[in-house]
């Protein structure tokens, strides 16, 4: 088992940054790759960026070149550096993680951008 705790939500204004959180505790060992999602209410849940246990990232076009996924794999924690943000990047932000055998989601946070 693997439990993560989200940080780092909160509201900004266009053209802002924040930087989001997400420590896993459990079963660290296994964990491979960590990504984080978006959802808006009424839409599915949206990828955004992912990074692998090697620190190969990838973006959602929507994100690239303003966000910037990260981990500590000595803390077991994952990063998102969110700049320039957008009022259409306002959602909540879930961060997942995989392990050979499962998926595991965080709580989520809340991020709002005001235009």
């Amino acid at each position: 088992q693997v439990q993560l705790v989200e940080s780092g939500g909160g509201l900004v204004q266009a053209g802002g940054s924040l930087r989001l959180s997400c420590a896993a505790s459990g079963s660290i060992f296994s964990i491979n790759a960590m990504d984080w999602y978006r959802q808006t209410p009424g839409k599915q849940r949206e990828w955004v960026a992912t990074i692998t246990r090697g620190g190969i990232t990838t973006y959602a076009d929507s994100v690239k070149g303003r966000f910037t996924i990260s981990r500590d794999n000595a803390k077991s924690t994952v990063y998102l550096q969110m700049n320039s943000l957008k009022p259409e990047d306002t959602a909540v932000y879930y961060c997942r993680v995989l392990t050979p055998r499962n998926a595991y989601w965080g709580q989520g946070t809340q991020v709002t951008v005001s235009s």
